[in-house]
């Protein structure tokens, strides 16, 4: 490297990003991720070694998929090259494939072949890479925020070791943040500015694990905060509010107000009110509630709450659920607001409440009460010399499908666990119940 090319690359490294700009180069200097990266883990030994071989990072953006592909980058002794899915094709991936060859082949020098976002990929294109990976021609690190089970090709997951990478923390966040404020070789520490501890811990908290989205906001700030009369750049929580575009709300996601908002928005579902469920749902969402954890409410009271009084809100719920895993914000929040409506809309029943809470206080009480022998498995050898099955009547050979006769033990003959209510579906259910027992006799 002439003088020249030192004066471009420290350059473009003061003009790149903040985030970029303080990057970890090495393992100690990554922040969380110590489930897969504790100094007796699998993944901190083998980058330590030398000895890495196919992996995949998943997780969300802002949690160091990247970073540790850079790590890896600075310890190897391997050829490290990288390639982006969003605009790189198999020409690309074969220029790479080519030289790595020769590397192999002239040197014994191992490639490892760095693919961010690899989900973008097609099938084709995982394809090609399968057999290189396989005889060890490139070591792959893919790295992707997508579900890989989903969107990359089973045959590569095979030969390839998934690492789920987690949200940071809000304690890791402030930690890169201070770095970020006021380290003056990596971060912005020769602006001379502080970071008020309210604006910090708002930072670290509204980030929802994100990193790139707290160092960039840091950034915005203090490139464009007046000096205060001391001469210093102050990150106040009004400044902090500004750069990142959201406001503080009150809600401490382990405190009292996270608790008060959730059950005002189960409680509003519960009372039929839309439109307060859908306020404590924004609430939620602007205050970087787990669309997760939204979403596991509104099931539980579309099963608590509505029950077969409309049968379609669990299923409603259920896809609900599964749509926002897999879609993410910021659209999630119309899916959440769809079921939370939905549900909160419906007519309303706690039969399943009741009835599994009666028969769960029944069976605690009576112990374990036989099974009536006509129910009784009768699929193996020898059990009609105990006389298992004997008697059992076939529902679906009778008129309506329905034969009475004893279900329950006998001992709770007559009992009641599931009592439908009036509203919705369950009026039918009950009708249909009451006719069935008031018109077919015991045969």
């Amino acid at each position: 490297m002439d003088l020249f090319d030192y004066m471009r690359d420290n350059k473009m490294k003061k003009e790149s990003p903040l985030a970029a700009r303080i990057r970890p180069v090495t393992l100690e200097e990554v922040v969380g991720q110590k489930h897969i990266l504790g100094e007796d883990k699998l993944l901190y030994r083998a980058i330590k070694a030398d000895k890495i071989s196919s992996v995949i990072f998943y997780g969300p953006p802002g949690t160091g998929k990247t970073t540790l592909a850079k790590v890896i980058a600075n310890t190897t002794k391997s050829e490290f090259k990288q390639i982006n899915a969003t605009v790189a094709g198999k020409k690309d991936m074969e220029e790479v494939v080519t030289g790595a060859k020769e590397l192999l082949g002239m040197y014994g020098k191992k490639t490892i072949l760095f693919i961010d976002e690899i989900h973008r990929f097609n099938k084709s294109q995982q394809d090609y890479l399968l057999p290189f990976v396989e005889d060890g021609t490139i070591v792959l690190i893919g790295a992707t925020t997508e579900n890989p089970y989903f969107e990359v090709n089973g045959a590569l997951i095979s030969r390839s070791v998934i690492f789920e990478l987690e949200p940071l923390t809000m304690e890791d966040i402030k930690s890169l943040l201070n770095r970020a404020v006021y380290d003056k070789e990596k971060g912005m520490g020769s602006y001379d500015a502080v970071i008020d501890e309210d604006a910090l811990e708002f930072l670290a908290d509204i980030a929802g694990g994100d990193a790139r989205q707290a160092l960039n906001a840091i950034e915005l700030g203090i490139m464009t905060t007046q000096r205060s009369d001391d001469s210093k750049i102050h990150i106040t929580l009004d400044v902090a509010q500004e750069c990142i575009q959201k406001r503080v709300v009150r809600y401490d996601k382990n405190g009292d107000n996270h608790y008060d908002t959730i059950s005002a928005f189960i409680k509003s579902m519960r009372g039929t009110d839309p439109d307060a469920a859908i306020y404590y749902l924004a609430k939620m969402l602007y205050a970087g509630e787990s669309v997760t954890f939204i979403a596991r409410r509104i099931m539980i009271c579309a099963s608590e709450d509505v029950g077969n009084a409309d049968p379609m809100a669990l299923v409603l719920a259920v896809s609900a659920s599964q749509a926002v895993e897999r879609i993410g914000m910021p659209e999630a929040q119309i899916i959440l607001s769809q079921a939370a409506a939905y549900v909160a809309s419906a007519p309303k029943s706690n039969s399943a409440v009741t009835g599994i809470g009666e028969a769960m206080e029944t069976v605690r009480n009576t112990g374990n009460l036989p099974v009536p022998v006509h129910l009784k498995d009768a699929h193996y050898k020898g059990a009609s010399k105990l006389g298992h099955g004997l008697g059992y009547k076939y529902a679906h050979d009778y008129p309506d499908h329905y034969v009475k006769q004893q279900y329950l033990p006998y001992e709770l003959n007559g009992k009641e666990f599931y009592k439908p209510g009036k509203n919705g579906y369950e009026e039918k259910i009950r009708a249909h119940m009451k006719r069935l027992k008031e018109t077919h006799q015991e045969n």
